[in-house]
């Protein structure tokens, strides 16, 4: 500060560079009132350089990042040390630039061996993961080293359920066949991009088995991953049989993360209800459990006068919440959420253990801060971004002074009580649902309405009853007493369900939202951080981005029309905003990509049954009026070929064509050929006519490994 001080005075009083050492000034006098928050910083700046790589498409880019954000970490530490301004931007880069090497050597290291094309094979392979989907009556094996050389180290493959024989456990090798495709990438600009993800969990390609399934090597009996797997699927089946129905399923999934056995229907409501963090095993359940063996080990060892005045109850009740997290972290598969939550849940018992106030938004940062160091791919998915989200959320919610004077704990009435608890939920609830929406929105183009309502009764009912009442029956079931508990438990389940189902049919439960622009997720994800990690008044400055990126994003139009990879598939947005398929009997995952990346719950229709389109067996012809102009689209649908001359007639007098095959080269539309040539460079398309854009899955000089591998 004395620096900087004396320079300014060195400089004659209203220059322009005077006022730029009085900006600088009141900076560093802020961050010195925020420097308790700055270690907040670090795991934003090494998502930052995670986000950074995967937003930026070649390996020039990414070493233009890493040098720049080198050389910026150099000229801040080394000539703004003494200034904290200057000290926090040099650490930013420096940290960003760790995140950007750290995940480019995950995706590096990967080196995912990856299918090439689609393939047909009898082969023997290694079982290295089973999963039970009865709802589709499927089970999906994860398997390894094939006996055909041609095919990948690794990949996943579906048998019916009704072909899978006895012993299809981890460490077992099979012999079937399959029809083999490499991972499927996002079929249109902001759909689910599997592809990303096979890369990272070494997935070489996914595909179906026909005919008999042979087990030719039982597993070992030491296979511990075996006998893990063997274990939690009989449990499963245990709970689900003792409950039964879609009570039965979800219970199941409360206690082994198995998530198969739940209904569509069912799914379904609890995402349109906000509910649907309840089926994924995380910080919830994790809590639960440890919540739950802490109070009973406290409550045990009290019972002894000698150990309540002599031991360290506290401390050996934190223990034993730590060895059934990780019990129970293990047990549900060790999936990154549950991981994630179970070291978070390690830290608290840690400031407890300690005597310290453990839940602070340090944790967080620390939590996230291991898993972008382990896991730094998670850093673009839902799962990692949505609990972050959440529990930042409602930490900052919790710390802010007003807050606490409103919310904390104090002497008064029983009913003043449960009013302040209440209150207590439905603004934690409103505080998640503001923080989670864009994400939501973004990941899904979808967003409950009401979750903050239903969360207020379904958040406790789960922590509070439905998880300990399915503790108590397990427990009890050793002496075969379990049934009257597990009836308690079909019953709340039963309350949680009819929740779900009410506020899912509840008009205007759901806000559909198009594929917004990536920048505009950014900013409002930017102005979210701004907002919740600091503590003085400069914070608002937050919801400028934040109100940025809603309008960009709000005033963003869906595509008017959408074209798949492969050419097959066709949507075209009629006048009244609803999709028109080319190929009408298109299946339901066409449909449902279709409708969520165009924010449209509407069923699709026929291009056939637009006023405006012809189509006949093979093609089908349709005029769209977008930005005061007409748009004429012509697209085949059939294996046949048309006669040549006609074909480069519609091709003339067309501003589109979309096909599946290679057209000649006289089809010469007046603006765009989407045949199969350009498809295999581009991906699917989204293309808006208003103000003429095209949107590519695939973009060019594209260098991150998925892209550069498979189809």
């Amino acid at each position: 500060m004395r620096g900087l001080s004396e320079a300014r005075t060195s400089i004659a009083p209203g220059g322009r560079q005077s006022g730029l050492f009085a900006l600088l000034d009141a900076i560093e006098s802020r961050l010195e009132k925020e420097r308790d928050q700055l270690a907040l910083w670090l795991p934003v700046a090494l998502g930052f350089g995670v986000a950074s790589w995967f937003a930026l498409a070649s390996r020039s880019s990414w070493i233009a990042f890493l040098l720049v954000g080198t050389a910026l970490a150099l000229v801040s530490l080394v000539f703004g040390w003494a200034m904290r301004v200057f000290r926090g931007v040099g650490m930013f880069a420096l940290v960003a630039v760790i995140g950007c090497a750290l995940i480019w050597a995950r995706a590096e290291l990967m080196d995912t061996e990856t299918l090439q094309r689609p393939v047909a094979s009898r082969f023997a392979a290694e079982i290295v993961s089973v999963e039970h989907l009865p709802t589709r009556e499927t089970v999906r094996l994860l398997v390894r080293t094939p006996s055909d050389p041609d095919l990948p180290y690794q990949f996943r493959v579906n048998i019916d359920e009704g072909a899978a024989p006895d012993g299809l456990q981890a460490g077992a090798w099979v012999s079937l066949n399959a029809r083999l495709m490499p991972p499927p990438r996002a079929a249109v600009p902001g759909a689910y991009d599997f592809s990303e993800r096979a890369w990272f969990e070494g997935i070489g390609a996914t595909g179906r088995a026909w005919g008999d399934v042979e087990i030719v090597r039982a597993a070992p009996a030491e296979s511990w991953r075996g006998w893990l797997e063997d274990r939690r699927a009989r449990l499963a089946e245990h709970i689900s049989d003792r409950v039964g129905g879609g009570q039965g399923a979800i219970a199941a999934t409360l206690a082994t993360g198995d998530r198969g056995r739940i209904a569509e229907e069912d799914a379904e409501a609890m995402r349109r209800s906000g509910l649907a963090h309840l089926l994924a095993i995380s910080g919830l359940h994790v809590t639960a459990v440890i919540g739950v063996t802490m109070l009973l080990m406290l409550k045990l060892l009290a019972l002894s006068p000698k150990l309540a005045l002599n031991a360290p109850l506290i401390l050996i009740a934190a223990g034993a919440g730590a060895a059934a997290g990780l019990g129970y972290t293990v047990f549900t598969g060790a999936e990154v959420p549950t991981v994630r939550a179970c070291v978070a849940a390690m830290l608290v018992l840690v400031g407890v253990a300690m005597g310290r106030d453990a839940i602070t938004l340090r944790l967080v940062a620390t939590g996230a801060l291991v898993v972008l160091i382990f896991w730094p791919e998670t850093l673009v998915g839902p799962s990692f971004q949505l609990s972050f989200a959440a529990v930042t959320a409602i930490i900052a919610l919790h710390e802010h002074p007003r807050a606490k004077r409103l919310l904390s704990r104090r002497d008064e009435a029983w009913v003043k009580k449960i009013g302040r608890f209440a209150l207590g939920l439905l603004l934690t609830g409103l505080v998640v649902e503001v923080a989670l929406m864009p994400i939501a929105l973004f990941h899904f183009n979808k967003a409950g309405l009401y979750g903050a309502l239903a969360n207020i009764i379904a958040i406790p009912l789960t922590t509070f009853v439905i998880i300990p009442l399915e503790a108590l029956a397990l427990f009890l079931d050793i002496f075969g007493l379990g049934a009257p508990v597990w009836w308690l438990v079909g019953k709340t389940l039963g309350l949680l369900l009819d929740l779900a189902h009410g506020v899912s049919t509840t008009p205007g439960a759901v806000a559909l939202l198009p594929a917004m622009p990536v920048a505009a997720y950014a900013l409002m994800i930017g102005g979210g951080l701004w907002f919740c990690l600091w503590k003085t008044r400069w914070r608002i400055f937050g919801f400028a981005p934040i109100l940025a990126g809603a309008l960009w994003a709000l005033l963003t139009p869906p595509a008017d029309i959408l074209v798949t990879g492969d050419g097959q598939h066709m949507a075209v947005r009629g006048s009244d905003g609803t999709l028109a398929l080319l190929r009408p009997r298109a299946g339901d995952y066409v449909r449902d990509m279709f409708n969520e990346t165009s924010g449209i719950e509407d069923e699709a229709g026929a291009l056939d049954d637009l006023r405006s389109a012809w189509c006949s067996h093979d093609s089908c012809r349709v005029t769209l009026w977008r930005g005061g102009r007409q748009w004429r689209i012509f697209a085949t649908r059939s294996s046949y070929y048309l006669p040549y001359q006609a074909l480069i007639a519609e091709c003339a007098a067309a501003d589109i064509v979309v096909s599946d095959r290679r057209m000649p080269e006289g089809c010469v539309p007046r603006w765009l050929l989407a045949d199969r040539t350009l498809m295999r460079e581009t991906g699917g398309m989204a293309i808006t006519l208003s103000s003429p854009a095209i949107r590519t899955v695939l973009e060019p000089g594209d260098d991150h490994p998925w892209r550069q591998s498979g189809q």
